[in-house]
């Protein structure tokens, strides 16, 4: 339908361009005086903010700027990001603080301690820590950090220097630099001069995978607790070096909303949490409301949000002694664009941002004895509840993995965990823990809240619905033995030398062989040691079963490398397996095939392993935090190089150069009739295709796999009141729960495991009957399977017993199948293992025990 335009129109466009690209600098911050020495954002960048989006280049630069022209802003470079680009703060602050910065730094993390008597001082400053943008698409963060920068760089208001004499403001204007420079590109490219609203225009709708990630597609408003990317890492070390009173992270949410701000649904606050943690967060949240009652911008409160997962940036702070603020502004997506609230302009979401901003500002000085006191008591009550705690402490290790327990480790450090080495053998719930190979954490530490958030599971809630996952408890994710200590095996007698560094991983070089070496399949970085190997042109085989040989016992999984028949000589040989295996794995020479038990090195029970030749499926439709944490897994990690294929490109492209392909969660709605024939082809070729979740009904359509889905229970007959349809249909998922899988050990996909029981993370209630095929289910949920988290009754029964990996194919191919996602945001080490067996043994597993599919698409 089209229709002419009227004069109105017409006057309505123009003005509306006019009005939006000439904002002048009051429309954002208060029309007080300002130091005409400081450079203004519109001096600097050559246009008003709001009118482009900056670039993260520009963003740096400006900073950069204001310290250079202002006394009162001092500029720190805190770590890199995956592409190079610097992650940074501006300290900011009145000249005189600035110069005793250090002894104001000293004083107020002293008030973390308990161990000292120091109470916050009359005078002593708040620290407020201001961050923006951690989603690199949710732009007016990023955009308003430079108008607050020069507020308080450049103002000369009493409120301005007010707040620069009692705060110091820690302002990050960007905490993810590679996705907000993505995103801005897409934006800035897209803009036309006479701006376009439509909603259905291009610069609205990024293409794939958009700018909300960070390099790998991880989503960094994830991570605060698991630090596992660089610009988390640098930030929690910013964190701890400061333990800010206050710390606000700026979001945006779905362009028909308006704006949000803590406190969130009250139902959903972690337990953890002191109950005078919400109160002052609904204190400073009367500052906002105030602030934004002033410009007549809509917003709400105690709705959509919650404070439950502490990896999150507005409640991470809640188990440090601060105050976590979440502000979300209805997003504008590009530069202008229709709503149901009407045009939303990308200066108006900015100024929100802007005044949201201040008024934290303002209500940490007005809060400043609360906020400082609170810290001081948050500390101090902490240990006085660990010492009537019933736990009294934890204890853990994985000796024969000591990669994956320096990765354990060096998580705890960052978050300032105060970890033991464990003095004398103790015994907890079944198992040993040997002095040398395990650790204790004691509960009575200033981290103790922390650390319950950490190590404690968790199946009883008040509420049945979560923001994000309903529980991440660390050792399980890490594939740690681990144990709860009470009174009567607790002391401080197990207490040995305080972890101060993380040990580095130490394996023993091998001697040269003439004969063979031995890769033992233990070790977290394992496969990046075969792959490296393989990449040397180095024939390999698996040991399917076990052997002793000098006297030590080999698992299934042990990689052989003959020295016989290569093209390489054995001193070539040596040195490469040397190289491979430092730090990462035990290789060891020998000189005999002959064992005294188990199968012997030239036995049939050693397959031969084709070198890994990986592609990854990516484009629309498919769920970008699961393939980057895929690539990030192999590219990261294991250093295997990964082939991305696009959706669309499938029917092009030549799979023969890959023998393994991986398709994460995804619809895979958009391959072509000609995408899909090729991978069929390729499956029955004899490719090893990985399939993790929704990818599982992909393959069964294509008949690729053979698959029987679990149906739900019916829902109970009777009537619901309207008002029950959000939560009863929140509550019918599991958004994220730890589930235990009991696992056939002396399968390929389980070599390496020294337990059948695996905890797993499970988003999502799809189940798998076992297969027909007794042999191709080599792993099923325990019964009952919830370890941690939130589930219902029903969906608990559902997965009980329900197949945890299938092996399945057809032709001459395999499909592994996974309902799980074994890569979970880069910290379930505990399952990475899983996924790399898929990748490297899948051709070892017999065609036996591989239930068969017609490789002909089925229409369901």
């Amino acid at each position: 339908m089209s229709c002419k335009p009227t004069l109105l129109a017409c006057l309505l466009a123009f003005f509306t361009q006019l009005s939006f690209a000439q904002q002048p600098l009051s429309y954002y911050l208060p029309d007080i005086e300002y130091d005409e020495r400081i450079p203004t954002p519109e001096s600097f960048f050559g246009h008003q903010i709001g009118e482009w989006h900056l670039s993260h280049d520009k963003l740096v630069y400006y900073m950069k700027a204001l310290a250079e022209a202002s006394p009162r802003v001092t500029y720190t470079e805190y770590a890199r990001s995956y592409e190079g680009r610097p992650l940074l703060y501006l300290t900011i602050t009145s000249p005189d603080n600035q110069d005793r910065l250090d002894k104001i730094q000293a004083q107020h993390v002293a008030l973390s301690n308990p161990e000292t008597n120091r109470k916050p001082g009359k005078e002593q400053p708040v620290v407020l820590y201001q961050g923006f943008s951690i989603h690199g698409n949710e732009a007016s963060g990023g955009n308003a950090a430079p108008l607050v920068a020069y507020y308080l760089a450049a103002g000369q208001s009493p409120e301005v220097l007010q707040t620069l004499n009692e705060a110091v403001v820690l302002l990050d204007p960007c905490f993810n630099p590679d996705g907000f420079h993505r995103f801005s590109t897409w934006v800035n490219m897209h803009k036309n001069l006479h701006l376009t609203p439509n909603p259905q225009d291009r610069e609205y709708d990024e293409s794939w995978p958009g700018g909300r990630t960070n390099h790998y597609w991880f989503d960094l408003n994830r991570d605060w607790l698991l630090v596992q990317h660089p610009e988390s890492r640098g930030r929690i070390e910013v964190f701890h070096q400061w333990k800010p009173n206050v710390l606000t992270d700026h979001h945006e949410m779905g362009s028909n909303a308006t704006f949000f701000f803590m406190p969130g649904i009250p139902s959903r606050t972690n337990p953890i949490t002191p109950p005078l943690n919400q109160e002052l967060t609904g204190r400073i949240g009367n500052f906002h409301a105030e602030a934004l009652d002033d410009i007549g911008s809509l917003y709400y409160t105690k709705e959509s949000y919650d404070d439950f997962y502490y990896g999150k940036g507005s409640t991470y702070p809640d188990a440090n002694g601060g105050i976590g603020i979440l502000f979300e502004q209805a997003s504008s997506r590009g530069h202008v664009q229709e709503t149901e609230n009407g045009l939303l302009t990308f200066p108006f979401t900015i100024r929100n941002q802007v005044r949201t901003a201040l008024s934290t500002q303002k209500a940490g000085v007005a809060l400043r004895q609360d906020l400082l006191q609170y810290q001081y008591d948050f500390y101090r009550d902490g240990l006085e509840e660990a010492r009537g705690a019933k736990v009294k402490g934890y204890v853990f290790g994985a000796p024969e993995d000591p990669v994956r327990t320096s990765a354990f480790l060096d998580l705890l450090l960052k978050h300032k965990v105060q970890v033991y080495q464990l003095e004398r053998e103790v015994e907890a719930e079944g198992v040993v823990y040997a002095p040398g190979q395990s650790y204790v954490v004691p509960a009575e530490q200033a981290q103790y809240r922390l650390v319950r958030g950490m190590f404690e599971t968790m199946t009883s809630f008040t509420d049945s619905i979560f923001y994000d996952v309903s529980s991440w408890t660390l050792p399980l994710a890490f594939g740690m033995d681990y144990a709860e200590l009470g009174d009567g095996q607790f002391s401080n007698r197990l207490l040995g030398q305080l972890v101060e560094a993380v040990p580095e991983a130490a394996f023993a070089a091998p001697e040269q062989s003439a004969y063979a070496y031995l890769l033992e399949w233990e070790s977290y970085c394992a496969p990046k040691a075969l792959y490296q190997i393989q990449a040397a042109g180095l024939r390999t085989k698996v040991a399917t079963e076990p052997f002793v040989l000098n006297g030590k016992a080999y698992q299934r999984g042990t990689i052989l490398v003959p020295v016989q028949n290569q093209e390489k000589s054995a001193t070539e040989i040596h040195e490469q397996v040397k190289k491979a295996g430092a730090g990462c794995a035990a290789i060891t020479a020998v000189s005999t095939g002959l064992t005294p038990t188990g199968i012997d090195l030239g036995s049939r029970s050693f397959e031969r392993l084709e070198a890994l030749k990986a592609a990854l499926i990516v484009g629309e439709g498919v769920y970008a935090y699961e393939a980057g944490a895929a690539w990030h897994l192999l590219d990261q990690r294991y250093g295997i190089p990964l082939t991305m294929l696009e959706t669309d490109e499938l029917g092009r492209a030549d799979l023969t150069d890959f023998n393994t392909i991986i398709m994460v969660n995804g619809s895979y709605g958009s391959i072509s009739q000609s995408g899909n024939n090729n991978l069929r082809e390729w499956v029955s070729d004899g490719g090893n295709l990985i399939a993790v979740k929704s990818a599982i009904d992909w393959a069964d359509r294509q008949g690729l796999a053979k698959v029987s889905a679990i149906g739900d229970a019916r829902e109970a007959s009777g009537q619901r009141p309207y008002e029950k349809l959000g939560a009863d249909r929140g509550s019918d998922r599991i958004g994220g729960a730890i589930m235990e899988i009991e696992a056939d050990l002396s399968h390929p996909l389980f070599f390496g495991y020294s337990r059948s029981s695996i905890p797993v993370f499970q988003r999502g209630t799809t189940a798998y009957r076992p297969t027909d095929n007794r042999y191709a289910t080599p792993a099923v949920y325990a019964e009952p399977p919830l370890i941690s988290g939130y589930a219902r009754p029903e969906h608990e029964r559902k997965l009980a017993g329900a197949a945890a990996a299938i092996v399945s194919g057809a032709g001459q191919g395999r499909v592994i199948c996974l309902p799980f996602d074994p890569n979970f945001r880069a910290f379930w080490y505990g399952t990475n293992r899983i996924f790399a067996n898929a990748l490297f043994f899948s051709d070892a597993i017999s065609g036996s025990a591989v239930e068969r599919a017609s490789g002909k698409p089925n229409g369901r």
